[in-house]
């Protein structure tokens, strides 16, 4: 088993990444849509798939970033700021929204709804922001 992962090329975890964050956006844009329609049921399902996806995002990321060299951005002129303040806002709040999503995630669970919407309303923007700034720098970098 190490020597397998000796061999691991962990550089496909940012492709991982990338995808895991895009699965995220999509599955909470589609909780938003259901919950506006008075789909509770199906809101919540979606939001423990959106959680799922996130986790495992995490577990992804920290493995790729504990076992792979960084990539340095390579690319010059007007692209360079916009990929760092990016980068930076990303980074951001993909930490602040870390105890938002799991304090909102506890409100929905024990039905206090009034307070869950509340959370929500500052929650659900971050994390859709940070879903799909994670693929824009995912593309930015690699491709």
């Amino acid at each position: 088993m190490i020597a397998m992962l000796a061999t691991f090329d962990f550089t496909i975890l940012a492709d991982v990444d990338a995808v895991l964050n895009a699965c995220a956006f999509v599955c909470l844009s589609a909780a938003l849509v259901a919950i506006k329609r008075g789909n509770i049921q199906l809101h919540k399902k979606l939001i423990f798939v959106t959680v799922g996806f996130s986790a495992a995002f995490l577990v992804s990321y920290l493995t790729y970033h504990y076992n792979a060299e960084p990539v340095p951005f390579r690319k010059q002129g007007w692209i360079r700021p916009v990929y760092y303040v990016l980068l930076i806002s990303h980074i951001i709040l993909a930490v602040v929204q870390v105890p938002l999503i799991l304090r909102t995630l506890y409100l929905g669970l024990k039905d206090r709804r009034e307070q869950h919407k509340k959370w929500a309303k500052v929650t659900t923007p971050i994390w859709l922001y940070v879903s799909i700034t994670g693929v824009i720098v995912y593309f930015l970098l690699y491709h």
